[in-house]
């Protein structure tokens, strides 16, 4: 057998250039205790946590594949729940970074999170419908609710009760009883979709923002409140403005609706608060206090609502009590009936605060009142920017100051230029307003230079200057050194598209939009302003074409210069004498982006027709041609002293192909849009490439040597599990297609979960019978000979076969479990039926077993009870069960009354509120005592 060629792997090394993504939400996140100053925003697959004092990148969350498209940090402040596009969630550790738990239940993005109260529970919606309720500290699924007809756009806990709120782009809002699983409720009042929502007032109001200007607000009134008679008058009073209100006739006859309904609770109309935007809204949200209401549409303006608490409530209705008795008297008319009309408008209780202008369009935005009575405000833009704004409440008329922004990470708009300095280190990237310059090693960013739309660029010979064409058909030289602009050049009329550097390094050339390819010596001349000279460049000569030029490269000898043209061809001249040599015909469409080898022996050319060929340089004749992506081919280079290339593509991907063999190496996956462009370093060890994601990456080449054969069966195996989780989730026996499911999906993770357990389970058979059959030989002869162990029971440390089968059950994941056992066949029940049984009995893994137990007796119940072999082993199962239950809940109950003693005891002794937040306390008792000191000194 011949050798085979031997390919290195490239890797994905690091993303930068990304502040934060515009697909998800931005979270203030608790940092070493410091609440308000570290801000967690998604960045592509992974969630960056910035310290926005400083700007710096204190924490970074690592995803695997898919774009985080939701963030929701748990109450306690130690925990950060992440959405992903795929529709899992991860549960990450903001003191370690690690992710501890991880749910696979919706089909398609996660539009939404939300943790209860007490941070036990965390409710998602997505894009698939869904609203699932997750187990957060048994990690595992409790229940699916299904209802909404088109995507989940919030979901809220009700703090007291056990009830939920979910929004919908199916103009509804749902009311959800977790007790018995159902929706109760359904608010029909919306016309258009519901974008956000939100509770506040104690959650005795509901407010909705939806496609137009109007932000509705519903009284909530709950059952076992209206038989209560010692309710205040404040709670009972629903303020509404005439002016303010647009009622229409489906919200006057919603309470005729929802009359059979009204269980557990009413809700109606109480008004409308008019928005300054006029488009729909895109976040909606209540501060964690309750006082403050913000919600932003599509623009840059961000508005902030005061919500009036009941104590204020009460003053201001006093206080129009007051003035409408003052009238009465003056009008002399009948007091008591003042009394009565006096009530406050919707517009009193929520008041306008400010309005809060961004740098960009807003894409999310998370507020925090800090103890001094002020308002931070984050807000993620379009743009690749987080601005911190602070607002002083206590103010009389109070002004947002902008107190940071993070922007030197990235670009404001997409990458559409890379290049590598000559030693590896330095990489470039220009884009529609600036040019930055990054080290290759730590991907700190070290000048930023303004410039216009930059197309194409390149390091000048010796790494001090950089030049770049612009979509105005200007050349721009910098000085890397200053970060200054040197000169400005008009080259052509129309954009310059490409720029290549001369072999011999002398010069340069350029092609652009104006149908003309020229030609550019370096000189150094003397600059009026200083006694040195400066470097400049002077065109030399210009090659006039029939067609837009799209991209010029020389032959590595500079006796040839390739120029793809307009027209789909590629038309090859000699450089000194400018003569036509050779023409490249076969693209369907214009050929982007091409490279000739070291050796000047090829020519690769990437077409928007999506194929790449290769031609020979000799004579012109197409070697190959291949298909390399499903969109454009945007971007082609060849590694340095070889017959490898690199592609990029629209398609999201950067490929590597061998020009000899004219074979599919490796796909670097990693973008999640267009890729615009790549560079390689010229030791060929490094790749950068940029996406309209925002995303700059760098690929680094390994010494892992990569064999095809292999390559492309991981490639058959990933689209086996991918397959494999779009098949039809199993059905459940006796469960109806109602409002409620299983929380969990079919994954390749259950899969071969449940593969594992059958291997256990077959491994336990063999084991039990070659054990009978070793007995019954040694009653045969007489004679005690020792069992051989098998291997993998002595790896586990030489234990039973049934010990093995509950270890492998141990391992399975919690949140993986149910559906594990769904795909397990009904062959093996039995066998596992009767291994509960006896660990039950032994006691050990009371918890599991029970909850697998119980599952199988659910989806299996029709069988089982057919079954008569199995009628003593239930009979067996059901007394152990219920013995050994009893026994865990009175551990259990012991233990919790044991714990309350020591807290009585400690709180007792030390005269202290154990478990209590001292800190808050603490700062109450130092306002009391600055409060009583400014008394002191004004009555002094």
């Amino acid at each position: 057998m011949g050798l085979t060629r031997q390919y290195l792997r490239y890797a994905p090394a690091a993303l930068f250039g990304v502040v934060g993504s515009a697909k998800g939400n931005a979270a203030f996140v608790t940092l070493r205790g410091e609440r308000g100053r570290c801000v967690a925003v998604p960045a592509c697959e992974h969630v960056f946590v910035w310290d926005a004092r400083k700007g710096e990148k204190v924490l970074i969350l690592k995803g695997s594949k898919h774009e985080v498209s939701c963030l929701r940090p748990s109450p306690d402040g130690l925990h950060l729940a992440v959405g992903y596009e795929d529709g899992s969630i991860r549960i990450f550790s903001l003191l370690s970074g690690e992710a501890s738990v991880a749910f696979n239940g919706h089909k398609a993005a996660v539009t939404a999170l939300q943790y209860d109260q007490l941070g036990g529970r965390l409710v998602s919606g997505s894009k698939d419908t869904d609203v699932i309720v997750w187990d957060v500290i048994n990690e595992s699924g409790l229940y699916r609710l299904k209802g909404h007809k088109d995507a989940v756009t919030q979901v809220l806990f009700l703090k007291e009760k056990n009830l939920l709120v979910t929004s919908g782009k199916d103009t509804l809002v749902k009311w959800w009883d977790l007790d018995t699983q159902h929706c109760f409720k359904t608010l029909v009042g919306h016309r258009t979709e519901v974008w956000g929502m939100a509770l506040l007032s104690e959650e005795k109001r509901l407010i909705t923002g939806t496609a137009d200007s109007e932000l509705r607000v519903w009284d909530i009134t709950y059952i076992q409140e209206l038989e209560d008679p010692d309710e205040p008058e404040s709670k009972k009073s629903k303020g509404s403005s005439p002016g303010a209100e647009k009622e229409n006739e489906e919200d006057e006859t919603l309470e005729l609706d929802e009359s059979p309904e009204e269980r557990l609770l009413k809700c109606s109309k109480a008004g409308s608060i008019m928005r300054e935007g006029r488009d729909r809204v895109v976040t909606l949200a209540m501060d964690r206090t309750g006082k403050i209401l913000a919600c932003h549409g599509t623009d840059a303006v961000l508005e902030v609502f005061s919500v009036l608490s009941e104590e204020e409530i009460k003053k201001k209705l006093e206080k129009k009590m007051k003035k409408a008795k003052k009238k009465a008297k003056q009008k002399s008319s009948e007091e008591d009936e003042h009394k009565g009309n006096v009530e406050l408008s919707l517009q009193e209780e929520i008041q306008r605060v400010t309005n809060i202008r961004a740098s960009a369009k807003i894409k999310s935005f998370d507020m925090i009142i800090s103890p001094k009575e002020e308002l931070k405000i984050v807000l993620l833009l379009q743009n690749n920017i987080i601005e911190l704004h602070t607002l002083n409440l206590s103010a009389q008329v109070p002004q947002a100051v902008r107190a940071s922004r993070i922007t030197i990470g990235g670009h404001r708009s997409d990458v559409r230029t890379l290049a590598f300095s000559s030693d590896n280190i330095a990489v470039l990237s220009g884009a529609a307003e600036s040019v930055k310059i990054w080290n290759r090693s730590t991907l700190q960013c070290i000048r930023t230079m303004d410039c216009e739309y930059a197309l194409c660029s390149l390091f000048v010979p010796g790494d001090r200057q950089v030049i770049v064409g612009t979509k105005t058909g200007k050349l721009q030289l910098y000085d890397l050194a200053s970060g200054s602009l040197m000169e400005t050049r008009n080259a052509h009329d129309g954009a310059v598209w490409s720029i290549a550097l001369s072999p011999d390094q002398h010069g340069f050339v350029t092609g652009g939009a104006d149908k003309c390819v020229k030609f550019w010596d370096f000189e150094l001349v003397k600059d009026e302003s200083s006694i040195q000279k400066r470097l400049s460049m002077k065109q030399v000569r210009i090659l006039q074409l029939d067609e837009d030029v799209l991209c010029v490269r020389y032959s590595p000898n500079q006796k040839l210069l390739a120029v793809s043209l307009l027209d789909c061809t590629v038309k090859v001249f000699y450089t000194d004498t400018l003569k036509f040599f050779l023409s490249l015909y076969g693209h369907k469409l214009p050929v982007l982006c091409m490279d000739i080898s070291y050796d000047g022996a090829l020519i690769a050319t990437g077409s928007a027709d999506r194929n790449v060929k290769i031609w020979g340089l000799d004579f012109g004749d197409c070697h190959r041609s291949l298909f390399a992506h499903d969109d454009s081919v945007m971007y082609l280079q060849f590694v340095a002293k070889s017959h490898l290339f690199f592609t990029a593509g629209k398609d999201n991907k950067i490929k590597q192909w061998d020009a000899d063999k004219f074979e599919h190496i490796q796909t670097l996956e990693g973008h999640h849009q267009e890729v615009w462009c790549l560079a390689l370093s010229p030791n060929g060890d490094y790749i950068v490439s940029a996406s309209h994601d925002k995303s700059l990456r760098l690929w680094e080449r390994t010494r892992e040597p990569l064999i095809l054969e292999e390559e492309r069966e991981m490639q058959r195996e990933a689209e086996y599990e991918e397959s494999v989780a779009k098949e039809e989730q199993p059905v459940v026996a006796g469960e109806t297609q109602g409002e409620t499911g299983l929380a969990g999906k079919k994954t390749i993770e259950t899969i071969k979960a449940a593969e594992r357990i059958m291997e256990a389970i077959e491994l336990y058979r063999e084991e039990t019978a070659k054990l009978k059959e070793h007995k019954a030989i040694c009653k045969a002869t007489g004679k005690e000979v020792p069992f051989p162990a098998n291997p993998i029971l002595r790896a586990y440390g030489n234990i039973t076969p049934s010990e093995y089968v509950l270890e492998v059950f141990k391992k399975v994941k919690s949140s993986e479990l149910e559906e594990s056992l769904l795909v397990l066949p009904f062959s093996y029940v039995p066998d596992l039926l009767r291994l509960f049984n006896e660990h039950i009995h032994l006691g050990a893994e009371i918890e599991l077993l029970c909850r697998a137990l119980l599952f199988l007796l659910k989806i299996h119940f029709g069988q089982i009870t057919s079954n008569q072999m199995l009628v003593t082993v239930i009979e067996n199962l059901k007394k152990t069960t219920i013995s050994r239950v009893s026994e865990a809940r009175d551990v259990l109950g012991f233990n919790m009354a044991g714990l309350q003693y020591l807290k009585r005891e400690i709180e007792a002794k030390d005269e202290v509120m154990f478990f209590a937040d001292a800190t808050d306390r603490f700062e109450e008792k130092k306002r009391k005592r600055k409060k009583k000191e400014k008394m002191i000194l004004t009555v002094v």
